[in-house]
Order: structure tokens, then sequence, then C-alpha cells
């Protein structure tokens, strides 16, 4: 019995020191160098940040324990079933002309079709939205679209490296089968190169043409980077206007508020027919408030920008935060009441559900 205690305490004391050996060297296992290019005022030489300051990354010491415990091994609250019903739709091969159709996929995958272009927004098909797609959050919602029923993807806009928005089998999947054209924020395309994914990187501010008279900008908005915790804001985040004759597309990816500035900026490239932003994942706000924004304020966001027609997206279909899978789209419903906003301009879908905009 004691020889039995004994094994069990060197047992003890060996975890303990591989542990602590694990922590102390965890940079050199968990941290990657994605970019290295000039110093700018949102680029130290290492790291990004935002212009409001750094910091703005969810803190595991505010998202506690229990809740990163919960969302690593993929346990959802009482307010999330283990699924949620989707009849998944079969959008056209192509919309022509001016008008524009946007399919919401589910997350902030959006499909949007315009121009005889096929656009996809941070596409994830995947089950599990983590590492190697087996830890983390688990979807509730399935595709609204089938990958099997996708057009050919001609743009694929990647807001940043977070495994919900980045995901690299999708990705994989996306590339073998249409080679479009990858548009992402500077370090993202070197993640997607050792996945053999070719992209173009840009900074902020940044276009890459897609064909004559149609662009993609980079756009500047709150958020952080991360894919192993050590290599925090290696890789910079963004949103994306697509320049389209007739007017603009925007897609905000994830973001905060901060101070405002960036949408104010952002719409500086429109006008906007149309305007894909997040409303999810924002409770509790001390937590969550500086990284994602909330209903009310992706409502100040579409103001700024001024865009006729927007979609509300990032909701519902994985339990990343404590608000229930339903309560984003019904909250966003009435704080477009309370501020008088037009019926129909500001909406949420279901999965496999679309807007229209009619061409001019």
């Amino acid at each position: 019995m004691r020889r039995f205690a004994r094994w069990i305490g060197w047992a003890l004391l060996a975890l303990i020191l591989l542990g602590t050996l694990f922590w102390l060297t965890r940079g050199y296992w968990l941290d990657r160098i994605y970019y290295r290019g000039p110093v700018t005022a949102h680029y130290d030489g290492q790291r990004f940040r935002n212009p409001t300051g750094d910091g703005d990354q969810v803190s595991p010491f505010k998202v506690g324990i229990d809740r990163l415990w919960r969302t690593a091994t993929g346990q959802r609250g009482d307010a999330w079933p283990e699924s949620i019903p989707v009849t998944p739709s079969l959008p056209p091969a192509r919309v022509g002309g001016q008008a524009i159709r946007a399919t919401w996929v589910g997350h902030a995958t959006v499909l949007i079709q315009t121009q005889g272009l096929n656009i996809l927004t941070d596409p994830i098909w995947s089950d599990v939205a983590g590492p190697w797609n087996r830890v983390g959050p688990q979807r509730v919602r399935a595709p609204g679209v089938r990958f099997e029923d996708l057009p050919r993807i001609d743009l694929v806009l990647v807001s940043h490296n977070h495994y919900d928005h980045m995901d690299l089998p999708t990705l994989q999947r996306l590339w073998q089968r249409d080679r479009p054209l990858i548009v992402t924020g500077l370090g993202n395309d070197a993640i997607l190169r050792d996945a053999g994914i070719a992209a173009q990187a840009r900074d902020w501010g940044g276009r890459i043409a897609v064909r004559p008279g149609v662009s993609v900008i980079v756009e500047r908005v709150q958020h952080w980077s991360s894919r192993w915790g050590e290599d925090r804001n290696r890789a910079l985040w963004s949103g994306f206007t697509v320049a389209l004759p007739g007017g603009n597309i925007f897609f905000a990816g994830d973001t905060g508020w901060g101070d405002g500035s960036w949408p104010r900026a952002a719409a500086r490239h429109g006008p906007f027919r149309l305007a894909v932003l997040p409303i999810g994942a924002y409770h509790p706000r001390e937590v969550f408030g500086r990284s994602h924004i909330d209903p009310a304020e992706a409502l100040r966001v579409l103001g700024l920008l001024g865009a006729p027609r927007a979609l509300g997206i990032h909701w519902g279909t994985f339990h990343l935060t404590d608000e229930g899978p339903d309560v984003p789209p019904r909250e966003l419903l009435a704080q477009t009441k309370a501020a008088g906003v037009a019926a129909g301009r500001f909406v949420t879908v279901q999965p496999g559900e679309a807007i229209e905009i009619a061409g001019r």
C-alpha cells in the first residue's frame, strides 16, 4: 500500500513538473509569427493593436475558468438546445445586374450575390469552432445552405483568425473546388498558406481589385486575434467594403464599438446599399463589450454607415456567450422600433433565408 501511495505521489509530482515546464515554455509551443513589417500606428513590429488602445481582447480572468471550460468542451447552457431545426435552401447560380441577394448561411457566413459575383464571408461549415475542429463550441444550427449546394464562389472575405471566422477545413474545400480570390488582413495569409490556401492580405485601407469596376477595401474595426493564446494579435482583424458600380456592400466581420471612429472611417467608402453587421455574442457586457457590439451598438453603426438595408448576423449558431440563441434578433427588433427605424431596414433571417435588394 505504501509503495502504491509513493508511486502516486511521484506521478503527481511529475505531472506538476511537466505542467510547470509547459507553462514556462508555452510561448515556444503556442506562439506564432504570422507577419513582419514596418511599424505603424497600429503595429509595433511584433503585434497589432486597436488605435483606441490595446487590451481589447477578451481576458481569461474576466471570462472565468468555468466559462472557458464550458466553451472548450462544447457545453451549452439551459437556453441552448442541442440543435435547432434548419431548412436548407438552394441559392441561384448567379444574380445579375445591380440586384443583391444575401443569404445567411449561419454565424458570420453570408452568401452575397450581385453583378454576377458570388461572395462568401467568413465561411464555416464545420460542426465545432475550435482547435482541430474538436475542441470548442459546437454548432447548434446547421448551415442554411449545404456546402454541396453552394454555387461557384468567386470571392471570400476572411475577417480574422478566430476559429469561428477562419475555419480551415471549409476554406480548404472552397480553395480546392473553386480557387476563389481570398482577401484578408495582414498575417492571416500565412495561416492560410500553411494550410495550402492562397490569399491576398492587406493592411487597413488597402485595396484589392477583383475585376474592372469591382474592388475590396480592407477596413479597420475594433477586435483582436488569436488561435493559440500566446499568438495574440500577431495577425490583423478587419472588416471589408466591396466597392461595386451603383453602391457598395460593407461586412464588419466581428467588432466592438470602441470609440465609434471605425464606422465613421468606413463611411467614407460609401455610399452603401447593404451592411452586414454582427449583433450577437455580447453578454455579459463587462466581458465581451469591448470586442463585440450588441444590437443597440449595431444600430448606431448602421446610422453612421448610412446604408438603407442591413442584415444582422453572428448569433444563434455557436454558443459563445450567455445570451440565448434567439435573444439578439428580438433585442434588435425592440431597438429598431424604439429608435423609429423603418421596418425592414435592419433585419435578421433564419439560416437559408435571404434578403433581396432590387437593382437600380
